[in-house]
């Protein structure tokens, strides 16, 4: 296996909770909990689940807008969490975002130009004059005409403002891209052509993408591979086919039921989970998806899964573990099978 462009290990990030008149610290939101994923170069990864589960968190992290409260972020071998200062800016150069909401990510007192223009700046990137061609060819290769520079972000609809957001992510030259839900805040007319834009791009400049969104049909459009979190935990992750083929994770199974047919005479069994999910304050001992699951076993209170690998297919849940015959039983390890002597 090729090394990958983006490695994560361990990854945490907790929020402190405090109260009181000293606003001590009485508890801390758990809203990534030591997950580990890799990125291959011109791949992208699909990061998907219920809205507070994490994945925005995961994101801003990993280009070091949120600190890690623990793990190793590693960009092409380089660990992200140990870098300061001018080493950073100049990392940054390579990992950009595309934020979820165009109307509240661009600076309404900027113009287009300026907007676009402001990391080549940022990092003293070209003259003036190298920079003005810099960003027309930019706003060309996003589909918007070079002509508007000079207008600001109100003067524009939900669609070209998301496409100036991913021209000023472009400017830089970047290797690696988050994109944090870049369609769900446009009209569903819209969503395709970026969506499409993202993808001939992304052949183009050879980027690496993290795509967040709740809308999995979306998500098995543009993605290689595709991780599911649950409460800050990764649960599942495959490539995008056999994902959709053959879910292994009840959780996933569920996320997937609700995804609606194009053809009318298919009929789904549509799975619908149970209460509510847990806070993330205070997540469920053992499996965090226990108290919703419909397969849940005695041990899926007592003890966390681990990640299973199958042949690539990687899943973290103790009925999928009982299928395969790796059972891990509370207070020994065996295999599900019954013992003879017994």
């Amino acid at each position: 296996m090729t090394t990958p462009l983006l490695e994560i290990r361990n990854l945490k990030k907790y929020f402190p909770v405090r109260a009181g008149i000293l606003q001590r610290v009485v508890g801390q939101v758990k809203a990534v909990d030591d997950i580990s994923f890799q990125i291959a170069e011109g791949e992208t990864l699909g990061l998907v689940g219920e809205s507070g589960c994490g994945k925005t968190t995961v994101g801003r992290t990993l280009l070091r807008l949120y600190e890690p409260s623990g793990g190793r972020i590693l960009f092409d071998g380089q660990d992200v969490t140990e870098i300061r200062g001018r080493e950073l800016r100049e990392l940054r150069a390579d990992m950009q975002i595309v934020f979820q909401d165009p109307y509240s990510s661009l600076n309404p007192r900027m113009t287009i130009k300026g907007i676009v223009e402001e990391g080549l700046v940022v990092h003293g990137i070209g003259t003036r004059a190298e920079r003005l061609e810099k960003v027309k060819d930019t706003l060309i290769k996003v589909g918007l005409d070079p002509s508007y520079i000079n207008r600001y972000s109100h003067e524009f609809s939900g669609g070209q403002r998301q496409r100036i957001s991913i021209a000023r992510a472009l400017a830089l030259n970047p290797r690696f891209i988050v994109l944090d839900e870049p369609i769900s805040a446009l009209d569903v007319s819209i969503q395709s052509q970026i969506i499409n834009l993202l993808n001939d791009l992304k052949d183009e400049f050879k980027l690496t993408y993290l795509f967040i969104s709740h809308d999995l049909s979306v998500v098995e459009y543009i993605s290689d591979r595709v991780a599911v979190m649950y409460l800050g935990e990764i649960v599942e992750t495959a490539k995008s086919e056999d994902l959709y083929a053959n879910a292994r994770h009840p959780y996933t199974k569920a996320l997937l039921s609700s995804v609606p047919s194009i053809d009318p005479k298919t009929k789904k069994e549509r799975i619908v989970l149970d209460g509510d999910v847990p806070s993330p304050i205070n997540p469920p001992q053992g499996c965090r998806f226990h108290p919703r699951c419909p397969v849940a076993m005695d041990i899926c209170q007592e003890i966390s899964p681990q990640p299973l690998d199958l042949d690539g297919h990687i899943v973290r849940c103790h009925a999928v573990e009982q299928e395969v015959g790796q059972l891990v039983s509370i207070g020994k390890t065996e295999t599900s099978e019954s013992d003879p002597h017994e």
